[in-house]
C-alpha cells in the first residue's frame, strides 16, 4: 500500500491540481465580470476550504477509502468535473449583492451560500491529493511535487485559454480534463479494464450532456454593474463582445437615445458630443468610441470638461496619455492642436477596436502621425521612457458607480501611488504638468488622498513649498488635479480663473485662493474641496489626516491601496444612518473582505476544526498532547506563511514586469514549479529523519524573503533598465530559490508523520487548509492596512514558529 505511485498515477494528480488551479483562477475571472474584483481573495479562501474539509473527511475515511482506492478517485475525479461548471451555474441564481452586506441580513446567508456551494468542487479535487498523501506516504515528496508541478502548468493554461476562449467557455475543458485524469487511474486500478471503460464512457456522457447546456449560457450579471443599467435604456444592446485575462470589451449601441458620454460637461456647454459607441470593461468602467471626421470642431465639447485646463494654462508641444483607452484624452489633445502625443494603453483588445474594428467611425486616430501608440502599461511606460513631456495626463480609470460604493477598495493600483507621482514629475519638462482628472465623490475620499500623495511626492523630490505646485479645479461631477513641475505663475493663475469663470468650475484650490472666490458654481454645503486641500497642504496636514471620517494617508508602493478609504471609528455613523442616506459613506468592498474571514473563520471552525475534536480518538492521539500542539502549529504556520509570501510578491513583481497578467503568471507559476522540484528534493532531508533538517529551508526561505522585501527598491531599479525578456528572467531567477524552499517544509512534516504517526496524516492536511482558508483572506487585510513589508515579515516570523514546531519522527505514539 505505501509503494512509490507509477507515473500514470502522478500524472493524473497533476492534471487534479492543474483543473483545480486553472478553476479557481477561472472563477476569479467570471465573478469580476458578474460581480466586481474584490472576489479574488474569496475564491482562494473557498478553494482552500474545500481542501481543508478534504482534510478533515480523509481522516474519518481514510481507511475504507484506502481499501477502494481506485475507484474512490476516479468517482472524485468525476464528481469534480461535473462539479465545476454545475456549482457555477447554481451560483449564478443566488441574488447576492455586496453593497448591502451591511443592511440586509439575507446578504450574509447568501455570501455564505456561495462560499459553500464553490467550495464544492475544490472538495473533490483535494480528496484525489489527499488519499494520494495517505496511500504513498512514504513517498509523499513524489506526490507534493505532481500536485504543485501540475498547479503550475494549469496557472499558464488558464490565462492561454483566456486569449482564445469566453471565460464561461472553458468550464467544459476543465470538466474534460478531469475525465482524461480518471482514464489514467482506472489503467492502473481497474483489473477488468472493459468495465472501467464503460464506467468512463458513462460518466462521460452524462458530463456531456450537461456540457450541451452550457452552451447558450449568458452570464448572470449584477443588476448594479454599469452595463446592466445601461441596457435597461430602450434601443441599446451589445453589438459585440471580446474577452481576454485583461477583462471582457462589451461594445454597445444605443439606437433611440444616443449615447452621450462626456465625464464633467461643464452645465454650460454648448456643443454635443457626436455619435459614439459604448464600450464596458467587465461590464462597468464605461467610455466611448466618439465619431472623428477628422474636423476638429466637432469636438470641442472636449473643451468644456475639467481635464482640458493644463491646455489653457501654457502652449504644450509633447504630451503624454497615460490610459489612452478608447481615445478621448487623445482626440482632447488632437482638438488642441498638440503635436507630438504619445498614448498608452494596457488592453491590446482595446487598441484594436479603436484602431483596426472601428477605425473608419473613430477617424484612425491611432494612425494619426502625430500619435504614438504604446501598448504598456502605464507605470511600467514611464518607467522606462527617457522622453520628458510638457504634460502627463490620467484620466478617470476607473467607473464612477463601483468607486462611488467603495468596491475598488481592494484593487491595488501602482498609478497614484507616491513613488508613481514622484515618477512622472522626474518625467516632465521644466514648467510641465501632471494632470490627474477623478470623480467627484461625497464626502471627498479620493480626490484629497491625491492631493496627500503628490504633497509626498514633491516633498521627496525636494520640494519646500508643495503648496505653490498644485492646483485643483471641480465641476458638478469630476474634479482635476494639477502639479506642476516648478511653481505656478501670475499669468498662469489669471488663465485658470478665467478657464473656471467660462465654463462655471469652482477653483477649490491654487496657491493665494481665498475662501469667498470658491464653491460659486457648483455649490456644496461647505467648500470642502477647499478646506480639504488647504489643510493637506499646510502644517495641519497630518492632525487633518488622523481627523478625516476616511483613510487618506498618501499611498505608496509598499500599500498601493488608493481606493481603500475605510475607518473602523467611521462604522457606527454609518450603521446610525442607514436609511437616511449613508450609503455614501460605506465602503462596502473592505467590508466583504471583513465578512469574508469572519465567514472563513466560522466556517473553518466549523467544518474542520470541532470535527477534528470530537473524533479525536480517531485520530489516533490524544488532543492536548505535546505532539498534537506541534503537528497543529506547525501545519497551521505553514499554511498561513505559504500564501502571504505569494501574495505579497504577486503584487511587488507587477512593478518589475509592468503587466498585471505576467506578473501573476510568472509569479504563480514560477512559485508552484519551483516549489514543486523542492518537494521532490525535500526527500532527501526527510530521509535523515532529524529535525535541525528543517532549519535549512525555513532559514533560506527567511533569508531570502528578507532581503527581496527590503532591497526591491534596488531589485526594481536594476531590472527596470532591462530588456523585457531579460525581466522576465531575472524575475524567474529571483523567484525560484523562493520556492523551491518554501516547497520543502510542508512534505518534510508530512513524510516525518508518515513515519510516526501516519493517521494523522489527513488530519494535518485538514489543519494546513483550515489555516490557509483564512490565510487568502487575512493577507490581503493586512496588506492593506500595513502593507506587505509587514505582510512578508509576518510570515517569516511563522515560518520561525514552524521549524521549533517540526513534529519530528521520534515523537511517536501509540
Amino acid at each position: 500500500m505505501t509503494r512509490r505511485p507509477a507515473f500514470p498515477l502522478l500524472l493524473a494528480i497533476a492534471a487534479t491540481s492543474s483543473g483545480s488551479l486553472a478553476y479557481e483562477v477561472l472563477l476569479m475571472r467570471l465573478f469580476s465580470i458578474i460581480q466586481w474584483h474584490h472576489f479574488a481573495y474569496l475564491i482562494i479562501s473557498l478553494a482552500l476550504l474545500g481542501y481543508g474539509v478534504s482534510g478533515v473527511f480523509l481522516a474519518f475515511n481514510r481507511e475504507r477509502l484506502i481499501g477502494v482506492y481506485g475507484l474512490a478517485v476516479t468517482i472524485n475525479l468525476l464528481l469534480f468535473g461535473i462539479a465545476a461548471p454545475a456549482c457555477f451555474l447554481i451560483a449564478q441564481q443566488i441574488p447576492f449583492n455586496p453593497a448591502e452586506l451591511l443592511w440586509a441580513p439575507e446578504q450574509l446567508g447568501y455570501l455564505s451560500g456561495l462560499y459553500l456551494l464553490l467550495a464544492l468542487p475544490f472538495f473533490f479535487a483535494a480528496n484525489v491529493i489527499g488519499l494520494s498523501f495517505f496511500r504513498y506516504r512514504r513517498d509523499v515528496s513524489s506526490i507534493y511535487a505532481a500536485d504543485l508541478c501540475g498547479a503550475g502548468i494549469g496557472s499558464l493554461s488558464i490565462i492561454v485559454l483566456l486569449f482564445v476562449l469566453f471565460p464561461e467557455k472553458i468550464l467544459p475543458a476543465i470538466g474534460g480534463l478531469s475525465i482524461v485524469a480518471s482514464l489514467l487511474v482506472q489503467s492502473l486500478f481497474f483489473r477488468r479494464w472493459r468495465a472501467g471503460v464503460r464506467f468512463t464512457v458513462g460518466a462521460a456522457t452524462v458530463a456531456a450532456v450537461f456540457v450541451l447546456t452550457l452552451q447558450d449560457w449568458t452570464l448572470s450579471i449584477s443588476p448594479y454593474k454599469g452595463l446592466s443599467q445601461q441596457l435597461r435604456i430602450p434601443g441599446t444592446e451589445v453589438v459585440e463582445n471580446y474577452s481576454s485575462p485583461l477583462g471582457l470589451l462589451s461594445v454597445i449601441e444605443s439606437t433611440q437615445m444616443p449615447l452621450r458620454h462626456a465625464p464633467g460637461l461643464s452645465l454650460n456647454a454648448d456643443a454635443e458630443p457626436p455619435e459614439q459607441l459604448g464600450v464596458f470593461t467587465d461590464a462597468d468602467n464605461l467610455s466611448a468610441i466618439s465619431r472623428y471626421d477628422g474636423n476638429s470642431n466637432n469636438l470641442a465639447y472636449l473643451d468644456q470638461s475639467t481635464s482640458a485646463l493644463p491646455y489653457h494654462l501654457q502652449a504644450q508641444e509633447k504630451v503624454l496619455i497615460l490610459g489612452a483607452g478608447t481615445g478621448s484624452d487623445v482626440l482632447q489633445a488632437l482638438y488642441h492642436k498638440i503635436p507630438a502625443i504619445d498614448a498608452v494603453e494596457l488592453n491590446p483588445q482595446t487598441i484594436a477596436l479603436v484602431k483596426d474594428k472601428h477605425a473608419d467611425f473613430a477617424g484612425h486616430i491611432y494612425s494619426d502621425p502625430r500619435v504614438r501608440l504604446h501598448t504598456a502599461e502605464a507605470r511600467g511606460f514611464v518607467a522606462t521612457s527617457r522622453d520628458r513631456y510638457d504634460l502627463i495626463n490620467l484620466s478617470l480609470l476607473d467607473a464612477f458607480g463601483a468607486s462611488s460604493a467603495g468596491l475598488y477598495a481592494l484593487a491595488e493600483t501602482y498609478l497614484y501611488t507616491e513613488e508613481a507621482l514622484k515618477a512622472y514629475l522626474e518625467h516632465l519638462t521644466p514648467g510641465g504638468y501632471v494632470s490627474m482628472t477623478r470623480w467627484v465623490k461625497m464626502p471627498p475620499r479620493d480626490t484629497l488622498k491625491l492631493l496627500a500623495t503628490a504633497s509626498a511626492a514633491l516633498k521627496t523630490l525636494g520640494s519646500e513649498n508643495p503648496e505653490q505646485n498644485i492646483v485643483l479645479i471641480r465641476s458638478w461631477q469630476t474634479a482635476t488635479m494639477l502639479i506642476k513641475n516648478g511653481a505656478f505663475s501670475e499669468a498662469e493663475l489669471a488663465a485658470l480663473r478665467r478657464f473656471c469663470d467660462e465654463r462655471g468650475f469652482d477653483t477649490d484650490y491654487y496657491p493665494g485662493v481665498a475662501q469667498s472666490e470658491v464653491n460659486r458654481f457648483n455649490i456644496l454645503q461647505e467648500p470642502y474641496y477647499y478646506q480639504a486641500a488647504t489643510a493637506l497642504l499646510g502644517e495641519e496636514r497630518e492632525a487633518f489626516i488622523a481627523d478625516y471620517k476616511f483613510n487618506i494617508k498618501p499611498a505608496t508602493d509598499d500599500r498601493p491601496y488608493f481606493f481603500h478609504f475605510f475607518k473602523w471609528r467611521t462604522l457606527p455613523e454609518i450603521w446610525s444612518l442607514l436609511g437616511q442616506g449613508g450609503m455614501s459613506l460605506l465602503e462596502s468592498g473592505y467590508l466583504l473582505l471583513i465578512a469574508g474571514l469572519v465567514q472563513a473563520v466560522g466556517v473553518s471552525f466549523l467544518l474542520i476544526i470541532v470535527p477534528l475534536w470530537f473524533w479525536k480518538r480517531k485520530l489516533g492521539i490524544e488532543a492536548g498532547s505535546a505532539l498534537h500542539w506541534r503537528i497543529f502549529f506547525y501545519f497551521s504556520c505553514l499554511g498561513l506563511a505559504f500564501l502571504f509570501v505569494e501574495i505579497a510578491f504577486i503584487q511587488k513583481f507587477i512593478l518589475i514586469l509592468h503587466h498585471p497578467l505576467y506578473a501573476i503568471t510568472v509569479v504563480v507559476s514560477t512559485f508552484l514549479l519551483s516549489a514543486g522540484i523542492g518537494s521532490r528534493f525535500s526527500k532527501k532531508l526527510s530521509d535523515k529523519n532529524n529535525r535541525l533538517w528543517i532549519t535549512m529551508p525555513i532559514a533560506a526561505i527567511v533569508l531570502l524573503s528578507a532581503v527581496y522585501i527590503l532591497e526591491f527598491q534596488y531589485i526594481t531599479g536594476f531590472l527596470l533598465q532591462r530588456s523585457e525578456f531579460s525581466k522576465v528572467l531575472g524575475s524567474i531567477a529571483l523567484i525560484a530559490p523562493l520556492g523551491f524552499f518554501m516547497g520543502m517544509p510542508f512534505p518534510m512534516g508530512m513524510a516525518s508523520l508518515g513515519r510516526s504517526v501516519p493517521a494523522l496524516i489527513p488530519w494535518a492536511w485538514g489543519v494546513n487548509g483550515c489555516a490557509s482558508v483564512i490565510s487568502a483572506i487575512l493577507a490581503a487585510l493586512i496588506a492593506t492596512e500595513f502593507g506587505f513589508t509587514v505582510l512578508v515579515f509576518s510570515a517569516l516570523w511563522l515560518y520561525a514558529l514552524a521549524a521549533f514546531s517540526f513534529p519530528a519522527a521520534e515523537n511517536r505514539v501509540r
